[in-house]
């Protein structure tokens, strides 16, 4: 009896492991057909590389703004990436502290930590208003850093580099926002 039961449940495993395994399969076969459709779609006969222009249909667009394009685009992708690891780190102390306080036993240190979690929260929240009103004043992007001496902005520069007045305007928003001082305020020009 009890080799019958071994043999059911070895039939069993072994079919759910057949079913995994031709899913996988089937799901990695579907997604190579996938790609290799798509990048054979996209590569038309109207796609013509020419000397000075690249022509794709109708449109005609000249290298130099191929280029500016290309750098706006690595200048968004830079920012997006500034925010990212800024927010991965934040959200990686908030869970920490939750922890701590779910298993923290003493009044006094739950305190301290919910202390530690709303500052992160205040810090994050000024970070977002300084970088909506410097959004707001006409620049094209920015990531701001809060630490414990130090406002650091990173603002998105034109070629020819920032102004006295873009400077003084910056500098403004994040005073009139934190109670840091203008000696406290780093601002970085990304090009």
């Amino acid at each position: 009896m009890k080799k019958l039961q071994n043999w059911k449940r070895n039939a069993v495993v072994a079919a759910v492991l057949l079913f995994i395994c031709t899913g996988v399969y089937l799901n990695w076969s579907y997604n190579q057909k996938a790609e290799t459709a798509t990048l054979t779609q996209s590569l038309d006969a109207e796609q013509v590389l020419g000397d000075s222009t690249l022509v794709i249909g109708d449109v005609e667009l000249d290298p130099a703004q191929t280029v500016a394009a290309t750098e706006q685009n690595n200048l968004t992708d830079y920012f997006a990436a500034l925010r990212l690891s800024r927010q991965e780190g934040r959200d990686q102390a908030v869970a920490t502290l939750q922890e701590s306080i779910a298993y923290e036993d003493q009044e006094v240190i739950k305190s301290q930590y919910a202390e530690q979690l709303n500052n992160i929260v205040n810090v994050a929240l000024d970070e977002a208003q300084i970088e909506s009103l410097l959004l707001a004043k006409g620049f094209d992007d920015c990531v701001t850093y809060i630490s414990d001496d130090v406002v650091s902005v990173a603002v998105s520069a034109p070629t020819e580099g920032l102004d006295q007045v873009s400077v003084a305007m910056i500098a403004d928003v994040v005073t009139s926002q934190t109670d840091y001082k203008l000696g406290d305020v780093r601002i970085i020009e990304v090009k």
